[in-house]
This record gives C-alpha cells, structure tokens and sequence, in this order.
C-alpha cells in the first residue's frame, strides 16, 4: 500500500504538468477530488458501506479534510505563487521530520537512532535532487504555506492511525469530497479558469488526478498508515519525488545525470533502512 501511494503521488507531479497547461492549479487539484470523492463514494456503495457519517466521526472527517487534504493540496498549491517548483517541494517534503517528532508525545513512538538515520539520509537525497531553496524576504509567504502544509500532514499522519466507526472508504469519500470543494469555490473566484480550455491530454491527466491520487492512493496511504509504524510511512513518502524526478525523465524528457543518481541513492539507502527495521508485531 505503501509503495503505490508513493508511486501514484510521484507520478502525480508529471502528469499535473500536463493539466496545467489549460487548467490553474488549484482548481484543477479540487475538480479531480471532487471525482475523485465521488469515485471513493460508488465504491463504498457497491461495497454495501454505508456513507451516513456517525456524530462520533464528523469531527475526524472536518479535521482530515482540512489538514490532509486541503492543506496539503491546496497550500502546497499556493506556495507556488512565490517559490519555484523545486523550492515547494523540499519544504513540503520536509513532512517526516515534523511526523517522526510528533509521533513520540502523540502516539508514544519513540525515535530510534535508526530512524533518526534514515529521515536524515532521505532528506539529504531530497535536498541534493531539488538543489535547495534560494530564501529570500519576497518568498516568505510561499515558504510559511509549504511549511504549513508539511507540519500539518505530518499532524494527519500522526493522528490518521485511530480507527473511526465508518468503513475507510466511505471515510476517506467524505474526507476528500470536503476537502477539495473549497479548493474549486476559491479556483472559481480567484483563478478564475477557462472550464472549456481543457484539452485531450488535459482531461487524461485529470481523470488520472482524480482516480490514482486523489481516491487510490489516498485510500492505500491510511491504510498503511493503520498497518505501519508513522516514521517508517513517512520516511516512506521521500520516494514520492524521485518516482516524479523517473517519470518526468522518461515522459517529458527531463535530465537525468549524475546528481539525480545520487540523490535517488541517498534517498532510497534511507528508506531501505527503515524499511529492513525489525517491527514489532501486530496483532
């Protein structure tokens, strides 16, 4: 589950480069997990879950929509208003340090030395392939929103692993469908978008928004989330960027030299190590 939420996220970053040529990104981002809450839905229901959502979960699903959802989406989105795409990234992958320290009061898991290793490992390769951020006091508002988003994953992460009373994907339908009708709503009055502008490859790219990232591999991400402990899916997800740096190389032509090979090494020694650590068994 792990590795096709790492996958489909990754991929992600090419083919939303094919949308935006005719779509702004936030509207873009919120039509997809529209459909994409609405696939979730017709699953549930074929499934015989029920989608009434409990009074004991409704506060769950508004905290999820909002941080794991829309900030992250959304305020990932914005920051790149100010900061480059490159710049975003290594900010917002930043999310398993901020998971790794916040699991430890939270959840009671502890840091090891060996998972203290392989975040900074895994960090390390994301900084060498993203180049590092050029900080400067115009970029600030983009760097406090990506900033924003990472911490506020990282807390969805942490507190993702409670069990709720609804089945995960009528769960996961409501989290996302809320999650991402304020991002259209704000698209439509400040975007501004050109809904008739949406060409093949755009409508390909969407239909793939909102049926891998958006419903899949938000379904498998807290599914592993209840399976695995935080730091390991965190430090997990440093992988996103490599699978988008692979699939950019081989679908738009980007470069692929030697500093993309060592970060993809770096980066990929630091979640072997978490993933060979011995694991306490699950009951």
């Amino acid at each position: 589950m792990l590795v096709i939420t790492a996958c489909g996220w990754g991929l992600n970053w090419t083919v939303l480069k094919f949308v935006l040529q005719d779509w702004p990104a936030l509207f873009a981002r919120g039509v997809a997990g529209l459909i994409g809450a609405t696939a979730l839905a017709t699953v549930a229901l074929l499934r015989r879950e029920s989608l009434a959502l409990p009074r004991a979960d409704r506060r769950a699903v508004a905290i999820g929509a909002g941080i794991n959802v829309f900030a992250w989406m959304g305020f990932t989105a914005l920051s790149l208003n100010w900061l480059t795409v490159t710049e975003g990234a290594l900010i917002a992958y930043s999310m398993p340090i901020w998971a790794m320290l916040l699991a430890w009061p939270v959840n009671g898991e502890r840091p090891t030395w060996r998972s203290v290793l392989s975040v900074g490992l895994g960090m390390t390769g994301i900084a060498v392939l993203m180049g590092g951020p050029n900080v400067g006091s115009e970029k600030v508002p983009g760097i406090a929103l990506a900033l924003a988003a990472a911490i506020l994953f990282a807390t969805g992460t942490v507190i993702g692993r409670k069990s709720t009373r609804m089945p995960l994907t009528a769960f996961m339908a409501w989290q996302v469908g809320l999650g991402c009708l304020p991002m259209v709503l704000i698209g439509l009055f400040f975007e501004q978008p050109r809904i008739l502008a949406l060409s093949t490859n755009g409508l390909y790219g969407l239909l793939y928004m909102a049926l891998g990232p958006m419903a899949l591999c938000y379904l498998t991400w807290f599914s592993a989330l209840r399976r695995l402990p935080t730091s390991l899916a965190a430090t997990g997800m440093l992988t996103v960027p490599i699978v988008g740096t692979l699939s950019a190389a081989a679908l738009l032509g980007d470069a692929l030299g030697q500093k993309q090979a060592l970060a993809i090494l770096l980066t990929l020694t630091g979640v072997g190590m978490a993933l060979s650590a011995r694991q306490p068994s699950a009951r």
